[in-house]
């Protein structure tokens, strides 16, 4: 029921369904520098963690300046814009641009966290004739493709110092946001005007994007979500509260639940026991009916099958290890779960079946952290890490590192996700966005 993006197309974050996998791409390069494979470069007006997404012939990415680009000077808050840029998918040239002055106060970027993100972290989403982005603290947008706002709807007024980094998903005729910063609420908006249509409470400390799983013929929308403690109850059907929320300091509870709603009206189906954190940054994956999560500081991993009905624990849960990754999302593929982690700096395979480790296996050559999830496309995983290039290896269970690969004239960070259109990599560094394979 997800479906597949027509060849071209690459509409949200982390592709089709947000699985994190092209399946029919093919002749995609492993090895690329600066010269090598480039098919077109464009520099960005800003830096930024979010991926790009294409429709048609157009490519959308978003961007941030002024304010937040050097750790040594991060400058004057008052000074930060936003920018969402369209660029010609074929030539790379940018059709037109938009600036954002955003609302403040803003997140102040200091500390180590905040200066790994940003504050254009968020992957916009769109349906082919018009296009959703968020800015946190500033509010989710519609567009259409050639750069006129439809409309802007403000989703909670709270910040946080490692910033705001989820991504949207549409439904049918809603739009999804996890505004957990925000406003700790999980909202679906109709997607034609931005009225709000239902809401979830207690959403805390959550920069997971929420998931389409496909489940008896039906879509359950899945999220692992920090245990608040408090009871679940339904879903607030809303018309459009005004009422201000403020993100609360400190606390945090010490377990999770991955969560599955009805997407058509944010009523909670069923959940069941997640990464036991009081933090959960890695969105989930699916494959016939099971989902897969990873997550926080204690690296658990956890497959549970969807379809159930209230606490699932004892009866849905399949597995549940003791490895993992504190950002970064999974993929499956034929079996396996693969990912990478993202402080440690290993490749990890895991059985699908059972969660044993297959193997787990340090990347010498990447010194850094690894923030981007990994992509699956043409029999091959890609990578990126902020500093040190973008990892390629087999997508088998048996370890082969094919390359790892750097832009010599760019070494500016990578945050963002790869995309695939055209059986080609469309990719984003803070400093510019680059399509590689061949011409």
């Amino acid at each position: 029921m997800a479906g597949a993006a027509a060849p071209g197309d690459w509409t949200q974050f982390r592709g089709p369904g947000g699985l994190g996998k092209a399946e029919n791409a093919k002749n995609l390069p492993d090895k690329w520098d600066s010269k090598k494979n480039i098919v077109w470069k464009q520099e960005l007006p800003g830096a930024g963690g979010s991926s790009p997404i294409i429709t048609g012939d157009k490519v959308f990415v978003t961007c941030y300046s002024g304010y937040g680009e050097s750790i040594e000077e991060p400058g004057d808050k008052e000074d930060l814009m936003r920018q969402l840029v369209c660029l010609d998918r074929k030539s790379g040239k940018i059709l037109w641009q938009e600036k954002f002055k955003p609302k403040q106060p803003e997140s102040d970027y200091k500390g180590s966290n905040n200066t790994r993100h940003g504050f254009a972290s968020s992957t916009p989403v769109t349906d082919g004739k018009h296009l959703y982005f968020f800015f946190g603290l500033s509010g989710v947008y519609c567009y259409d493709l050639n750069g006129k706002e439809l409309w802007k709807k403000d989703v909670g007024e709270g910040t946080h110092g490692w910033g705001c980094g989820t991504s949207l998903l549409l439904y049918k005729d809603l739009l999804i946001v996890n505004a957990s910063v925000e406003s700790q609420k999980l909202i679906a908006l109709n997607k034609s005007n931005g009225k709000t249509v239902w809401e979830v409470e207690d959403v805390n400390k959550c920069w997971g994007s929420p998931m389409l799983v496909d489940v008896g013929g039906r879509q359950e929308l899945v999220l692992s979500i920090p245990d608040s403690g408090k009871p679940s109850g339904d879903s607030k059907k809303s018309g459009d509260s005004k009422k201000k929320s403020r993100r609360k300091k400190g606390g945090g509870a010490s377990t999770s639940k991955i969560r599955g709603f009805d997407p058509a009206t944010g009523k909670e189906l069923w959940r069941c026991e997640g990464p036991p954190d009081g933090y959960l940054c890695p969105s989930v994956v699916s494959h016939d009916g099971v989902v897969y999560t990873i997550g926080a500081r204690q690296n658990t991993a956890i497959a549970v099958r969807a379809g159930g009905k209230g606490d699932v624990t004892g009866t849905h849960l399949l597995w549940k290890q003791k490895i993992g990754s504190n950002v970064t999302s999974p993929v499956y593929h034929e079996g396996y779960i693969y990912f990478v982690q993202e402080k440690d700096r290993k490749a990890i395979c895991l059985d699908a079946k059972t969660g044993e480790t297959v193997f787990e296996e340090g990347l010498e050559d990447i010194d850094g952290l690894i923030y981007a999830s990994v992509l699956l496309a043409d029999g091959k995983l890609y990578a990126p890490s902020q500093d040190a290039g973008t990892v390629v290896f087999e997508a088998k269970p048996k370890f082969k590192l094919l390359a790892v690969n750097k832009f010599q004239d760019d070494k500016s960070r990578v945050n963002a996700c790869i995309a695939v259109s055209n059986n080609q990599l469309i990719m984003r560094t803070d400093k510019a966005i680059y399509c590689i394979g061949s011409k």
